[in-house]
């Protein structure tokens, strides 16, 4: 959003994440690219006063949950309600904070879908044809994308889907040397009769956007922009399966539309849904205004650019209701121990089973830290992540605040004597009165693990600052100078811890709640405002609360028992 919102009246925000397809549980490399910086975001602008809100829903069609569906002996709905709603508990046990968390398969986004899907056939953006497609004739099914295998035509790597190569992130025309991912035979080809969408209509119109938008990140608009000049072709957006939204014409029967025709239209329709639930949607206005009138940021891994940099936009630029992203943060995959993670190797960590052993906010720490606002892969390490967590979070951040409030609860928050303060005090004041503006404008930026290091840097000055007074030794000195400096280093410190409570808020939300108690501070940090971090909140007289250790460390032992599990886990389903 840039320094301009400074000086501007506060706006909307919508802040959506990419949705978690209802087939499997969540696990580490979903949330460190997508969904952890996306609520780090969203809670930053909640403190900054704006009006933001957070949507997700879970991702419930196509034919990997219809076969796994059949496989388990349930109904498509059964089976992705049950992963809907165990994403959603996994989410929120983390501390994701959606205002909504929705599905595909809801009503309102079937018939929101159908609606943007007339009105792009309506103006001549889709037709019909006839294709050649691959049937497989072992399983007598015709093979949507996810069931077709084999060599991507662009870079070469073996063992892609056919809708999209994980190596390149483009999506195939024509993929080489087909299987059938289900019995892994070739298949042989049969004509049906599918829609597509006009998407080559569309490259001037996404050039333009792409050039005109100076939010989104220069790498990604650059290799999309090349795409575009390579050329782009129409989009195949129906499938031969029984499970997906219908499409709303009379002589279409036994299809349903692509899950990537639906899906990103959920943003919207799930928004559309909230500010109804809400009452947001003003007296006389459309509730397109509500999402037309905000600001709006896609937060994605880098796997589906091409989906929300070309499909998304043009459908929206087709049906000309609803209008394109502001921003659309990217980032790179999470690998783990130096290796892709892999469901099928047991080479991954669920959510669920992290938060069970380790506080949820030395997960989100770790990864805040170690994830770049860029396509640039990341790596969890078990043996830098207890030493970030132990080094970092504790030592710097904890071991501050547990002297700070033992000190002030001890001896009180009295008198302050400004005539006895100097410059490494005066310093230091600047310090908090600087900080929300400095970190703030890096969290803007989205740069969220350069906001957290500047963070650490507050903290680790304040460590030194504490030390370097020695309140310990002129707290009780009989010189009223020396006793006037140790009581302003309380002072002055305590005022740091405030700040920190408010900084780490969007970060650690739950320790940050934690340090809020032990400040003795009424209501919850997550309803004060963040520019309080650059004043000095606490005053004389203040009584903090009661002060004890806010983490523990992670042992050696921990840390090998879990490098020990990698190869062996096995999920709880």
């Amino acid at each position: 959003m840039g320094d301009e919102s400074r000086n501007r009246s506060k706006s909307r925000i919508i802040v959506t994440s990419a949705l978690p397809y209802a087939n499997g549980e969540i696990h580490l490399g979903h949330v460190a690219s997508t969904y952890l910086p996306a609520d780090i975001m969203t809670r930053y602008y909640r403190l900054k006063g704006y009006e933001v809100y957070h949507i997700c829903a879970s991702d419930d069609f196509g034919t990997p949950i219809l076969i796994k569906a059949e496989q388990e002996g349930k109904s498509p709905e059964e089976y992705v309600k049950y992963w809907h709603d165990r994403d959603e508990e996994d989410f929120r046990a983390f501390g994701i904070s959606f205002d909504i968390f929705h599905s595909t398969s809801s009503r309102e986004n079937v018939e929101f879908v159908q609606k943007i899907f007339q009105s792009l056939y309506s103006k001549g953006y889709i037709y019909e044809k006839e294709v050649v497609q691959y049937y497989c004739p072992y399983d007598n099914k015709f093979l949507p994308d996810r069931y077709v295998i084999g060599r991507c035509p662009y870079c070469n790597a073996d063992n892609q889907y056919s809708d999209a190569c994980e190596n390149c992130g483009r999506v195939p025309e024509q993929i080489l040397e087909p299987r059938c991912a289900i019995c892994k035979r070739e298949p042989v080809k049969k004509a049906s009769r599918h829609y597509f969408f006009r998407l080559s209509a569309f490259a001037d119109r996404l050039k333009s956007w792409l050039i005109s938008n100076e939010n989104l990140q220069q790498d990604v608009k650059n290799y999309v922009l090349r795409w575009i000049e390579q050329g782009l072709q129409d989009w195949d957006i129906t499938r031969d399966i029984t499970w997906g939204v219908k499409i709303p014409l009379d002589d279409a029967e036994g299809k349903v539309l692509y899950g990537w025709f639906d899906n990103h239209l959920c943003y919207i329709s799930t928004a559309l849904l909230l500010a109804r639930m809400r009452g947001l949607v003003n007296e006389g206005s459309t509730d397109r205004e509500f999402w037309n009138s905000s600001i709006i940021y896609h937060f994605i891994g880098k796997d589906i650019v091409y989906h929300h940099y070309l499909f998304l936009p043009a459908m929206r630029l087709g049906d000309s209701n609803y209008k394109l992203p502001d921003y659309i943060p990217t980032r790179g995959h999470l690998m783990l121990q130096g290796q892709k993670i892999s469901k099928s190797r047991n080479w991954y960590i669920s959510l669920r089973d992290f938060i069970n052993i380790f506080d949820p906010d030395y997960l989100r720490f770790y990864l805040a830290l170690i994830t770049p606002y860029s396509q640039e892969d990341l790596n969890f390490d078990w043996d830098e992540f207890a030493s970030r967590v132990n080094g970092e979070l504790i030592d710097n951040i904890g071991n501050f605040i547990n002297r700070a409030l033992s000190f002030a609860g001890r001896y009180g928050i009295r008198e302050v004597r400004e005539d006895y303060y100097d410059g490494e005090d005066r310093e230091s004041i600047k310090e908090i009165e600087r900080i929300a503006y400095e970190v703030g404008t890096i969290i803007e930026r989205n740069e969220l693990d350069k906001g957290l290091r500047r963070i650490l840097a507050f903290a680790s000055h304040f460590n030194q600052y504490f030390q370097s007074r020695e309140p310990w030794s002129n707290i009780k000195s009989p010189n009223k100078e020396d006793q006037g400096r140790a009581y302003n280093c309380i002072y002055v410190s305590v005022n740091a811890v405030h700040s920190l409570a408010l900084l780490l808020a969007p970060y650690i939300p739950s320790s940050a709640e934690r340090i809020w108690a032990q400040l003795g501070m009424d209501g919850s940090v997550h309803e004060q405002q963040w520019d309080d971090a650059s004043r000095l909140m606490i005053r004389v007289g203040h009584k903090v609360g009661s002060v004890k250790p806010l983490f523990r460390k992670i042992t050696r032992e921990e840390v090998e028992t879990q490098k020990k599990r990698l190869g062996k886990y096995i999920a709880h389903g």
